[in-house]
């Protein structure tokens, strides 16, 4: 059974941008190629959640060879996308944000796919943080692709 969205994404307006990937990356390491998120679209004023997007594009690195002839977003990027999701929320509870630390990934759990995601998809990503320590954050993430749920996880996050 599909569960509900963590949000009623009725209720945001999808073509906003809250931070674009210029402000991410301020926040975030990642960069090039292993930069997932290209917006935030929303923020909660106490960073425990938050909706972003990646627009998926026929020249990324895994075109060519995940699925030759029918490109398919890899599943574990997707949950990477959720990580830096997470990641970006956890930051900002950080005293020192930005400044020698990040947030490592540690794990993904109840990890299920639903759906596809192609070239030319938008990919929403959706992360509420469920638990928030000094050095451990868990976040409950989904992503979806027209209203469809395409992905669900647990993400955990260690500040180092």
């Amino acid at each position: 059974m599909v569960p509900p969205l963590i949000f009623d994404l009725s209720a945001i307006n999808l073509d906003a941008v809250q931070y674009d990937a210029q402000s991410i990356e301020r926040i975030n390491p990642q960069r090039g190629a292993m930069r997932m998120l290209d917006g935030i679209i929303y923020a909660k004023d106490d960073f425990m959640e938050a909706v972003a997007y990646k627009d998926v594009r026929a020249d990324e690195f895994w075109v060519p060879g995940h699925i030759p002839g029918r490109p398919l977003f890899p599943g574990v990027l997707m949950i990477e996308a959720a990580a830096q999701l997470a990641s970006f929320l956890t930051m900002h509870h950080l005293p020192d944000k930005g400044r020698d630390q990040f947030v490592g990934f540690v794990g993904a759990d109840a990890v299920k796919f639903r759906g596809q995601v192609e070239p030319g998809d938008r990919l929403i990503m959706m992360s509420k943080v469920r638990v928030l320590r000094r050095r451990r954050t868990t976040c409950e993430s989904q992503g979806v692709v027209r209203g469809a749920l395409v992905f669900e996880a647990t993400i955990t996050g260690m500040t180092i």
